[in-house]
């Protein structure tokens, strides 16, 4: 049913755990992707609803799965953590697919292993349902991101302030490999640094694999993936919440969808993590923290990039820091961008920054809608005059036709995105037994830029009593 093809499995034995999933009991299907499942080359044929839960929730182990917990640690909100770990997670393997790109199958909520430390293991509904709409809905946005292949009930509950029922997605991702991983093995083993630096350069950057100083190009890709994903997430509202290190992927892929949310009225500082007490994570800090976790990747690279520079460590650390002032302008350059492309402009210039700023500061003056107040603009015209001036001048000042510019302005902004609203009634739905308004969302979330009207109600921003103020990692 699925080819694996595994090498993380491969690697020395204190890259993980063996560990089998143990939270499913009795499991049952709520959803499966299968469009997603026919691109990794999983064949489901002639399997039933029954059999695919059984399968993900790890209740049954196929031939060629070797299932493990990754061993990884990291800076959870700026303090160190020395050992973390997939605590409720299982890496059932890896497969590679016809265009020889290679994914890993991992399950969510699975049950507990040695990195548990003191946790059941398990996941509740909630979560699942959550990181199958975002994930999801993240992808169709056009945005790197892990994707969802499955969600189940486990058929056993969970308890955390009440007794809840338990869920267990199964989440793909062109690897999860993370800062965190790095910092482990930094902290304890130079030659399994190495190992696995040169694991994650073959797997993410095999055209570096020769080159003489391969291990700085590794890092500067990182940082550049990361950057750009970050301004991708600026672009759409989009707020993590928790970027901790051991969330934060070297693939450049959106990692880890625990308190997560999008925007409604427009607050550049806005905060929905629980547990974002100080707004560390908060909306406009996201490409800062981005930087101080590529700072935390370095420090655990830097024997390695030490080794392969013949610099001394005062010069290295000088070149980073440079290197740094110029990322920071790359990321600059990126979110110009993007945001310039939600305006219809295709070819920013830094003075373009006016415009967005003269922009975003009206949304949050007057409390708007950040996704609609964006997508209206391809009736090209304002409000708000002072802005609309200097906008239509701008965007009259290009080789462009009117046809040209409504184009891009509606495929640089949604239609509908994953309300937080929307995703909590989804939630409830699920939990009282009724999958249909979860399903309908999934499926609504795969066309987010085309307009729909039978959609009306999914764009719409939430009413005073449907608002989301706070989100949790509900784990």
């Amino acid at each position: 049913m699925i080819n694996f093809s595994n090498t993380y499995y491969k690697l020395p034995s204190s890259f993980y755990e063996r560990s089998n999933p143990s939270a499913a009991k009795s499991p049952s299907l709520i959803a499966y992707n299968y469009e997603l499942g026919k691109a990794l080359g999983i064949d489901t044929q002639r399997k039933t609803n029954e059999e695919l839960a059984n399968i993900f929730s790890g209740k049954v182990v196929l031939n060629g799965s070797e299932p493990l917990a990754m061993a990884y640690c990291g800076h959870q909100f700026g303090h160190f953590n020395p050992s973390l770990g997939d605590g409720r997670a299982h890496l059932l393997g890896e497969v590679l697919t016809g265009d020889n790109q290679r994914y890993d199958i991992q399950l969510k909520g699975s049950g507990r292993t040695k990195f548990s430390r003191g946790g059941d293991g398990l996941s509740w509904l909630g979560p699942v349902v959550r990181e199958y709409i975002v994930s999801e809905a993240m992808h169709h946005l056009g945005i790197p991101t892990t994707r969802a292949l499955c969600a189940v009930r486990s058929g056993a509950p969970v308890f955390r302030e009440d007794e809840l029922p338990g869920g267990i997605f199964t989440r793909v991702a062109s690897s999860h490999l993370r800062v965190g991983t790095f910092e482990y093995f930094s902290a304890r083993s130079e030659q399994d640094l190495k190992t696995l630096a040169d694991y994650a350069i073959e797997r993410h950057n095999p055209e570096l694999s020769k080159e003489a100083h391969k291990y700085y190009r590794f890092f500067e890709s990182v940082v550049k993936r990361k950057l750009s994903l970050v301004s991708k997430w600026m672009g759409v509202g989009f707020i993590h919440g928790v970027m901790n290190t051991d969330n934060t992927s070297i693939a450049g892929i959106t990692i880890d969808y625990g308190p997560c949310a999008f925007m409604d009225n427009y607050k550049h500082d806005k905060v929905f993590s629980s547990i974002d007490r100080f707004g560390r994570y908060s909306y406009s800090n996201q490409a800062k923290i981005a930087l101080w976790n590529m700072s935390v990747l370095a420090n655990a690279l830097f024997p390695l990039l030490l080794e392969e520079s013949g610099l001394s460590s005062d010069q290295l650390a000088d070149k980073l820091q440079k290197d740094f002032k110029e990322f920071e302008e790359y990321y600059n350059d990126l979110y110009l961008i993007v945001m310039c492309r939600k305006f219809g402009i295709f070819n920013p210039k830094k003075e373009d920054s006016k415009i967005v700023n003269l922009f975003l500061s009206y949304l949050e003056d007057n409390h708007l809608d950040f996704t609609n107040s964006f997508r209206a603009l391809n009736q090209l015209q304002h409000e708000n005059k002072e802005f609309e001036k200097l906008w239509l001048a701008r965007i009259e000042d290009q080789d462009k036709g009117k046809e040209q510019i409504v184009e891009l302005i509606n495929s640089s902004n949604p239609y509908i995105i994953p309300r937080n609203h929307q995703v909590a009634r989804a939630i409830d739905s699920c939990l009282e037994g009724n999958d249909e308004y979860f399903l309908n969302l999934v499926e609504a979330y795969k066309n987010p830029f085309t307009q729909n009207d039978s959609l009306e109600d999914l764009a719409k921003g939430p009413t005073s009593s449907e608002i989301v103020h706070q989100t949790f990692c509900g784990t």
